[in-house]
């Protein structure tokens, strides 16, 4: 089962060596892995939109088995535009995985901004050392970012 994030953990479960570092984290964020038949599914929550693309990412990341170099450093910038909160998510993950097969980066921490329908952020990581099984697409199957208990929730599928 993937590490996760929930209100009762004050830390992310790294007994499965995904390469994720343990790290403290806030109570209303995270991601959770769910059973999907033939693809992978995340859920994610947060209390706002650049949270919840944050565990987006740190879930999609955490799902391939991303292991990061510690050194060096590296850091990405972000401006993307889409129809909808749905598309930029897709569009910024998307992103994020050609990166990671093109480049060879991953990343572990963001600072994410989201207005209307553009998203600004920067992503701070380093070289790829592993990667534990590879992620073709981020699909929008079912996505829909709506409003729960827990802020705002979504979830998303990669096809693999």
């Amino acid at each position: 089962m993937l590490p996760y994030y929930n209100s009762s953990m004050s830390s992310v479960d790294d007994s499965n060596n995904t390469g994720m570092e343990t790290q403290a984290i806030s109570h209303s964020a995270g991601f959770l892995e769910r059973e999907h038949t033939a693809d992978w599914e995340l859920e994610v929550w947060a209390p706002d939109l650049g949270g919840l693309f944050e565990q987006a990412a740190l879930g999609m990341h955490a799902l391939c088995g991303a292991r990061l170099a510690e050194a060096p450093r590296l850091s990405r910038t972000f401006d993307i535009s889409g129809d909808s909160p749905e598309a930029l998510l897709v569009h910024f993950l998307s992103d994020l995985l050609y990166l990671a097969e093109q480049e060879g980066m991953g990343f572990n921490q963001f600072q994410i901004e989201v207005e209307g329908n553009r998203l600004r952020a920067t992503a701070n990581g380093g070289l790829l050392t592993s990667i534990g099984k590879e992620i073709k697409a981020v699909t929008f199957h079912n996505l829909e970012i709506k409003r729960s208990e827990r802020g705002l929730e979504a979830c998303i599928v990669f096809d693999v």
